[in-house]
């Protein structure tokens, strides 16, 4: 019965109710697990009940170490939830559970990045950017799982903050761009090409670049074609920028011997003077 009682309480955010039954049983938040092995912390989580959070963490922080039958830790439930209050004070406690990974293999800041939660995956990052750099399932990096699950706005968060993995591979060599491409994700190409973070369409371990996986599979005629127009200037625009710089450097190879000759015209050399007077 006071299980029920306590797990009602938390789901509705009835401290008083919790605090009547803890003037009963003091030890009821150690003793009682709900199915999936959640504590009460995990139900008060899970129904955004932060006045319950914040009295639970005050009697047993202790409760915020632990893991359901998902292997989820408590901000593994904030992250998926996107409460930034509760992430906040889960942070104070521990702030190693940003590495734990759930029976998924993730961590708290891909599971926001996966779900769209911005403010979390931000407070979490200002904590440490660490975490967000872990690879995942046949090497896909974080932002891989952002396009996959089609999530533009916690793409753009983490780009901010990791921008050697915006050209990252995964195992069989796809890039954002193959994972945008072959997902129909014609926003996300245009911010990709908008950033001018890839400079050029690379091929994956089957040989294929974004533009080859746009013409395989295409779903929308008109998405298609707008997606295989940026990426078909993704092409140019490397030509251009390799031209470009290429042209740079054969300018100033040219700068240099153009010095080198005025040099040896205006100064000759010592033995040429040598030579001239013993004549």
């Amino acid at each position: 019965m006071a299980e029920k009682k306590l797990y009602d309480a938390a789901r509705i955010g009835d401290v008083t109710a919790i605090q009547q039954l803890l003037q009963t049983n003091q030890h009821l938040l150690d003793v009682v697990s709900f199915p999936c092995l959640k504590n009460v912390l995990h139900i008060a989580i899970k129904h955004g009940k932060e006045s319950i959070v914040e009295e639970v963490l005050k009697i047993n922080p202790d409760l915020a170490l632990e893991l359901d039958s998902k292997n989820s830790s408590s901000l593994h439930l904030a992250a998926a939830r996107g409460n930034v209050v509760i992430a906040k004070r889960l942070l104070v406690i521990a702030p190693e559970m940003c590495w734990w990974r759930d029976g998924q293999d993730m961590n708290p800041l891909h599971v926001a990045a996966v779900k769209g939660n911005e403010a979390v995956l931000e407070e979490m990052l200002q904590l440490d950017t660490l975490p967000a750099t872990v690879r995942l399932h046949r090497g896909q990096t974080v932002l891989h799982l952002c396009v996959k699950h089609h999530q533009l706005g916690t793409l753009t968060v983490l780009v901010d903050k990791l921008r050697d993995l915006v050209c990252a591979k995964d195992d069989d060599g796809e890039t954002l761009l193959h994972f945008a491409a072959r997902a129909n994700q014609l926003e996300i190409v245009e911010y990709l090409k908008r950033s001018f973070r890839l400079e050029k369409l690379t091929k994956n371990s089957n040989g294929k670049t974004a533009l080859d996986i746009v013409e395989e599979n295409y779903w929308d005629p008109s998405a298609y074609k707008k997606m295989k127009n940026i990426l078909e200037n993704f092409s140019n625009l490397s030509i251009f920028q390799n031209f470009q710089r290429y042209s740079e450097m054969t300018m100033v190879a040219a700068v240099l011997i153009a010095t080198m000759a005025f040099q040896a015209a205006v100064s000759p050399p010592a033995a040429c003077g040598k030579l001239t007077q013993s004549m």
